[in-house]
């Protein structure tokens, strides 16, 4: 398969964009295992994970075997493997569509990314149903800027949808309100702001560091009480986001969203554990400004007593983010203790300095130190913190690995977490 003819003695089968084109290839290679299942995308720069889990979660309490393809794992319906990106290449979408055939499965829920989209590697895929999260700033090195990163967003509904498609977007942000305009007559509208006309709103949300409540009011002005064990208000727009795209698939009145009070955590996404002594810890993936802010406000609001934030930031990567991540923790957490992330080729110590500018520049006065070794850094901070305190552990979530140059060392923040509880004899729960 080629873009252009060669000189090679073989067949070849010419067409216009060799990615896109392998992605049918694929797709009947491997009998079109997509036609065989109900095909459930979200796509948005925050939510997609926490989303996806909560949406197979609602499945399998219906009876469903679904399978997943997202940023944490892959989820055949039968094994899970680590992810080593959010949308693999098309080919491996495919392999793994045939997989969850073969287990058994009627469903997957995907992640489709930004890079995804644009690159094709969702050719051979056709969705019943999609959500839209939301759009901050990410991958703008890659996108150029806001109006291209939404343009391969949008490509989701515009090229990937069956003719039948329904979905439910956050009209709260102004690009949700982009895609609400351009397909009302397939999506439900969601938002928190108020009643949302034609959509699905929320009254009475409450919060704590156990999860959250609030009564969805659909657009026929049924009322509905729901619980997730899940806190922050991105949060409630992740339940309401879900749960309106079960409304617009027709599927509240049969798979209703109740069952969510029982999901467990997502990982790495404000995974929660906390301890005998009266303290928590909560881990969490978020490595943008944007990110940051939202997981740390939403602590702010359940937590009784300081929040102590450890995180640090990759090498190689947005450089321009370092001190405004630290303006951003100096904003809102008590004590911050710089440490490493993934620092491939650059000195760790160095992009520390750099995020330490931003605490500094901040015009609140915020405690902090450095600590580049992870693990002492999680530990020197759980054994800092009281009664009522959050240790706040951000920016690698569920990773299992912290990557240099030349190597990569096994860790992983929750399993430090829970070294940290053993070795203190304090008792764990989620």
């Amino acid at each position: 398969m080629c873009e252009r003819p060669l000189d090679l003695p073989v067949p070849q089968l010419v067409v216009n964009h060799v990615r896109r084109a392998t992605g049918h290839a694929a797709a009947m290679v491997h009998d079109f295992p997509g036609e065989k299942l109900r095909l459930l995308a979200v796509t948005g720069t925050n939510g997609k994970s926490t989303s996806t889990y909560m949406i197979r979660h609602l499945l399998a309490e219906a009876g469903h075997r679904a399978g997943l393809i997202g940023t944490i794992i892959y989820s055949d319906g039968h094994s899970d493997v680590e992810s080593d990106r959010t949308t693999p290449q098309n080919c491996d979408v495919q392999r793994l569509l045939a997989q969850m055939v073969n287990a058994g499965c009627d469903s997957c829920v995907m992640e489709a990314s930004s890079h995804g989209l644009e690159q094709g590697r969702l050719e051979g895929c056709l969705f019943d149903g999609a959500l839209f999260t939301n759009l901050t700033p990410e991958h703008l090195d890659y996108h150029g800027d806001m109006e291209r990163y939404f343009a391969a967003k949008s490509l989701l509904f515009s090229n990937y949808m069956k003719q039948n498609w329904r979905g439910a977007v956050n009209v709260d942000d102004p690009f949700g309100r982009k895609l609400y305009s351009r397909w009302s007559d397939q999506i439900i509208p969601f938002g928190l702001s108020g009643r949302v006309k034609g959509g699905c709103g929320v009254k009475d949300l409450a919060m704590s560091l156990e999860g959250l409540t609030m009564d969805i009011v659909f657009p026929d002005g049924r009322c509905r009480g729901v619980s997730v064990p899940l806190t922050g208000r991105y949060n409630a727009y992740n339940t309401l986001g879900v749960v309106s795209l079960w409304e617009a698939l027709g599927l509240e009145r049969r798979y209703p969203a109740e069952s969510l009070k029982g999901m467990g955590q997502v990982p790495g996404r404000m995974e929660r554990y906390c301890f005998t002594n009266g303290g928590c810890a909560v881990v969490d993936y978020a490595h943008s400004p944007d990110a940051l802010e939202k997981v740390l406000s939403a602590l702010k609001e359940v937590t009784s007593g300081r929040i102590l934030a450890v995180f640090g930031l990759g090498g190689e990567r947005y450089v321009e983010n370092r001190p405004v991540m630290g303006t951003v923790a100096a904003s809102l957490a008590d004590y911050i203790l710089i440490t490493s992330d993934n620092p491939r080729s650059e000195d760790p110590a160095e992009i520390a300095q750099q995020i330490a500018a931003g605490i500094i520049a901040s015009p609140r006065p915020v405690p902090y130190d450095i600590e580049t070794d992870r693990k002492k850094a999680v530990f020197r901070a759980l054994d800092m913190a009281q009664s009522g305190d959050v240790v706040f552990i951000g920016g690698k979530g569920p990773e299992r690995f912290i990557v240099f140059s030349d190597r990569r060392i096994p860790y992983n923040d929750t399993e430090a977490v829970k070294e940290w509880a053993e070795m203190r004899g304090f008792g764990l729960s989620a």
